[in-house]
């Protein structure tokens, strides 16, 4: 039998260890990602029907790279065709386009936290504001309505076919169309769409000026005789202010995006090109050359300006990233996952 003095001294012991216990910081936090203010996370599309997508990690102050950051914290491979990624409240949103979902994980250690699934087959994840979140997708003619604090689909805008990135402006939401010739502006009161209008055909990429004005890039379609095409747009009044149509039936405008200042836009055209937003009429000449490389990807560091560029090389292998400065002078390059496709900047 044992004796009260007994009880009363393990009664005070496990009180002691689970007080312990309770101070001891959470294992996520000893597992926290090493990053740098100059680091990008790098999007890893992978091989169709391979599971084998991933997102990489590129310290530019010590010049390593961290080839998979979410199969080492979760013990198993994040998908089938890693899409985009968005930071928003501490997490990360990871779109994995062909498994149909989207990770949820902890910024600091990318641990998941949640999976939303219920897609069809989801492009772009946009926050509306902290409990709702919309994200495109390629075939479901619809975009999903995410309730966030219960990580599941709530609700769907029906739309005309693909729809890809996104932007929020004035408490509007302007939706790309890769497969029309339409721009959908929804509000984000009502959950439903309002408006469109009428630019370039194919339309993918939309970014935001230091004026407030929203860019659209336009890959147009060869095939379709229908040209590739850039244009400026006044989100406040949704009028279409200035346009730019390219002149040869195979030229491209696709990922495009601005310098640190927000007042130049850079954009693929098998080439890399910049130009000004004040200017009256596309560049001519390219900024930086493809060669024999196959540019897949561009972005620009918003603290250093660095341009990073992604070479897809053969859509097989590994492939590599390219670094120059702002006069086009190649820094370095290093390699990252199959297909990387897209940058996310700490």
């Amino acid at each position: 039998m044992i004796k009260h003095n007994t009880l009363f001294s393990l009664l005070i012991l496990s009180l002691f260890i689970v007080s312990c216990r309770k101070d001891k910081p959470a294992e996520a936090l000893a597992n926290a990602i090493t990053t740098s203010a100059n680091g990008v996370y790098i999007i890893n599309e992978g091989n169709f029907q391979f599971g084998n997508s991933s997102i990489s990690y590129y310290d530019a102050a010590t010049s390593t790279i961290t080839q998979d950051v979410f199969k080492p914290a979760n013990n198993r491979p994040l998908g089938d065709v890693c899409q985009s990624m968005y930071a928003f409240n501490g997490k990360y949103y990871i779109v994995v386009n062909n498994s149909a979902k989207i990770e949820v994980v902890n910024a600091n250690t990318f641990v998941s936290i949640a999976t939303i699934t219920g897609f069809v087959s989801p492009r772009y994840f946009l926050p509306i504001s902290n409990n709702k979140a919309y994200v495109t997708d390629l075939y479901a003619n619809k975009i999903a309505i995410v309730d966030l604090n219960s990580n599941t689909i709530v609700g769907n805008i029906p739309c005309n076919g693909w729809t890809e990135q996104m932007k929020l402006s004035y408490g509007k939401v302007f939706v790309t169309h890769p497969t029309t010739n339409k721009i959908d502006i929804i509000n984000t009161l009502t959950d439903a769409i309002e408006d469109s209008l009428t630019i370039g055909y194919a339309s993918n990429t939309i970014k935001e000026d230091k004026n407030g004005k929203l860019w659209v890039s336009c890959s147009g379609d060869a095939t379709k005789n229908k040209y590739a095409s850039l244009h400026r747009i006044n989100p406040i009044n949704n009028k279409v202010e200035q346009s730019y149509t390219f002149i040869n039936a195979n030229d491209k405008c696709w990922r495009l995006c601005f310098n640190a200042a927000n007042d130049t836009l850079y954009f693929l055209n098998k080439d890399v090109f910049r130009m000004p937003i004040q200017a009256s009429a596309l560049p001519i000449a390219p900024f930086i050359h493809q060669g024999t490389n196959n540019f897949y990807g561009l972005s620009i560091q918003p603290l250093t300006n660095i341009i990073y560029i992604a070479d897809a090389v053969d859509y097989t292998q590994q492939g590599k990233i390219y670094r120059y400065k702002t006069n086009a002078t190649l820094i370095n390059n290093f390699n990252a996952g199959i297909i990387p496709s897209d940058f996310y900047f700490k």
